[in-house]
């Protein structure tokens, strides 16, 4: 088995691959959970070991006991990075109470938001964190089973972790008497097939249990009766990889870090109408204004930003007005948006928000398990208003029984999924409300992108060059040489290919 100074060996004597990648290239980053990502090579144990990699599980092994850990933990303040933010030390304390023969770790790999890629990224560049760490809450807690559900679609996911845990196993770090200590544990991967409400805990558990992804009604806690009716610790990737480092930095470290409330970093998927998209790791508190701007380097096409939506495709919409807020637990709550696994969509000027909120409830609508009748149900009626009003055919009453619908999905759903379905709506309707009314009073879509509000006319300034009528999918753009071009309503399918390849300047062909 290996040894103290077998790991400081392997340590001294290991180069890592990208050494010059270590320190981020700004100053508002600062890296733990992605510390190794593009740093070392995954599929190398050693290059793991050199960045202080299973110091933290000897550590832990060799001097403390479960409770130690526990406290550490606590003391921490590290809270889930999945989405509630739930306190990872209470999570792994009530587990540790419960003096019972068999219990469970799981790895909530199940990362289903559109345009997030934030776990996927460390399975595939940094899989022993994950390990190291589902090792030590299992030795704290007293289980000597884990298991990591991932996503059969991200197939380079799966094989890093797979020949991470043939590494782990093949130098003692995971398996039977684990560094002679006399605790074992071993770590088995299970393949989701990529149903969003899997990223439930307790739809991942009946998952892996062999049953369909549905969530079950919370009499307990999973942390008592979870996997098998066994106490089970359910972490998500960010929140594992965050705790090697804690073990060896301390708790004191990690509340240096971050918000008195919300310490340490949180993973962002800064993607949508940013000039530069992208995995970034900041401290807690961080502002929208930093992300966005000095990060994300501005709006593409220097265009004024509308809102920043945050969670997911359960998250709000945030207005450009509160640029300056901090993102951490407690604010964005204020905002009405959650953290969520850590997506971040920045929209532009030119974005309607109705069709922002009607694109996300058809997301969490298809993806509702329909098991519970307020998220089946109620998800779908939300979707129909919506629909109806980016189409012109709603009526102002139909605002209030939007938002009846919406509180009633948010209160009485079974799960998450439905719990937070209806916030783009909330957060639309509070902040945007004047886009909802000018939709239906006016049939107008001041941000010109829903079609069925929006029509292409050509102005007198047309030189009749036929670009234009040449380029038409469905032809209904008519006019002679050199004169004033016409387009046919009737026929017209608003796809805008007219606008893109007008030559004139200013543009011939308008949008109203």
């Amino acid at each position: 088995m290996i040894s103290l100074e077998k790991l400081k060996e392997i340590k001294e004597n290991t180069k890592i691959s990208h050494p010059e990648k270590l320190e981020p290239t700004d100053d508002i980053q600062v890296k733990i959970a992605l510390r190794n990502c593009g740093v070392i090579d995954p599929s190398n144990i050693n290059e793991y070991i050199a960045r202080d990699g299973y110091f933290a599980l000897y550590k832990v092994l060799s001097e403390y006991s479960g409770q130690d850990v526990v406290d550490v933990i606590t003391e921490s303040l590290l809270r889930g990075r999945g989405g509630a933010g739930f306190p990872t030390g209470v999570k792994w304390q009530t587990a540790l109470d419960y003096d019972v023969d068999q219990k469970y770790i799981i790895c909530n790999a199940d990362e289903g938001d559109p345009g997030a890629y934030m776990d996927r990224s460390i399975l595939e560049f940094d899989p022993h964190a994950v390990l190291e760490a589902m090792a030590i809450c299992g030795y704290a807690i007293g289980s000597n089973q884990g298991y990591i559900y991932v996503r059969a679609e991200y197939p380079k996911a799966v094989e890093s972790l797979k020949i991470a845990i043939n590494q782990a196993e093949e130098m003692g770090f995971l398996g039977n008497n684990i560094m002679d200590t006399g605790f074992s544990f071993n770590i088995e991967l299970r393949l989701g097939s990529g149903a969003f409400v899997c990223g439930e805990s307790t739809a991942l558990m009946e998952s892996i249990e062999g049953k369909r992804g549905m969530p079950r009604v919370k009499i307990f806690r999973t942390a008592y009766k979870g996997l098998w009716q066994k106490p089970t610790v359910i972490n998500n990737v960010e929140t594992l990889a965050n705790v090697p480092v804690i073990i060896n930095k301390g708790a004191k470290w990690y509340r240096s870090i971050g918000t008195e409330k919300s310490p340490g970093t949180k993973v962002f998927s800064l993607v949508g109408d940013v000039k530069k998209s992208g995995l970034i790791e900041v401290p807690m508190g961080t502002t929208l204004r930093q992300i966005i701007y000095d990060l994300g380097d501005g709006i593409e096409g220097d265009k004024k930003l509308k809102a920043v939506q945050t969670g997911g495709p359960s998250g709000g919409c945030i207005p450009a007005k509160f640029l300056d807020s901090s993102v951490d637990y407690e604010t964005l709550k204020e905002l009405d948006s959650i953290m969520g696994s850590g997506g971040m969509v920045v929209m532009d000027e030119n974005t309607c928000m109705v069709d922002i909120a009607r694109f996300f409830l058809e997301f969490t609508c298809d993806e509702s398990c329909g098991k519970c009748v307020p998220c089946r149900e109620g998800t779908k009626r939300i979707l129909e208003i919506l629909e109806n009003i980016v189409a012109g055919k709603a009526q102002e009453e139909d605002l209030d029984t939007l938002m009846d619908l919406s509180e009633l999905v948010t209160e009485t759903s079974l799960c998450g999924l439905g719990q937070s379905a209806a916030f783009p709506v909330i957060s639309t309707m509070k902040y945007y409300k004047d886009e909802y009314l000018e939709h239906i009073r006016n049939k107008h879509c001041p941000a010109g992108t829903c079609k069925a509000l929006v029509s292409y006319k050509i102005e007198d300034n047309c030189i009749g060059c036929g670009t234009c009528k040449r380029n038409c999918p469905v032809g209904c753009i008519s006019g002679e040489k050199k004169q004033k071009h016409h387009i046919d309503q009737d026929v017209c399918i608003k796809c805008g290919t007219c606008l893109s390849v007008c030559p004139i300047k200013p543009k011939a062909v308008v949008k109203g």
